[in-house]
């Protein structure tokens, strides 16, 4: 394996012990400043989308309809890894109405093993995309568009049980402090 492919593996434990001590304290919870990441992140993948589009000197085939599933299938996948990952999230309501959010081990762990199986399955997936008579940059760009609905959705997720808390209903990941 190449140094380029093994240097992001190698980092992987590096970054999960640092995100694991992280996660270990609460933090403040502002539901209405949510929307920040996703802002910032849906125009930069979708720049990058575009940017690879017009790389000069390369060929790029235009999408077709397989080429459109595998980008839905990823957005779809990362929606769905996001949602899951924003139910991971447990929220505390403090007696002063503000509310403290604490990651979950399991939700990071979740984030580190999807971004390691795409590490390795990028070379086999594009390595074989032409016999699976797959867009090699459709498989590409349907890992950023994973990013985006995991990023997007877990806000999502977080966001809609945050207001829920705020107004007095109760949530299965939510622990009221005394």
């Amino acid at each position: 394996m190449p140094p380029e492919k093994l240097i992001p593996l190698a980092i992987i434990p590096i970054m999960l012990v640092v995100m694991l001590l992280k996660n270990r304290r609460k933090r403040v919870l502002r539901p209405h400043l949510l929307w920040i990441m996703p802002a910032i992140v849906v125009p930069l993948i979708a720049l990058g989308l575009w940017g690879a589009a017009q790389t000069p000197h390369v060929a790029h085939a235009p999408f077709g309809p397989a080429a459109w599933a595998v980008l839905a299938i990823g957005g779809v996948l990362g929606g769905v890894a996001g949602w899951y990952r924003g139910k991971t999230v447990t929220i505390e309501k403090e007696p002063d109405g503000s509310l403290m959010a604490q990651a979950s081990p399991l939700g990071l762990i979740l984030l580190v093993v999807l971004f390691a199986g795409r590490s390795l399955l990028r070379d086999l997936i594009e390595s074989h995309a032409a016999d699976w008579h797959l867009n090699a940059l459709a498989v590409t760009d349907a890992f950023l568009v994973f990013a985006l609905g995991l990023i997007v959705l877990q806000r999502v997720e977080i966001y809609i049980r945050a207001r829920r808390i705020q107004s007095g209903r109760l949530d299965s990941h939510v622990e009221v402090v005394a």
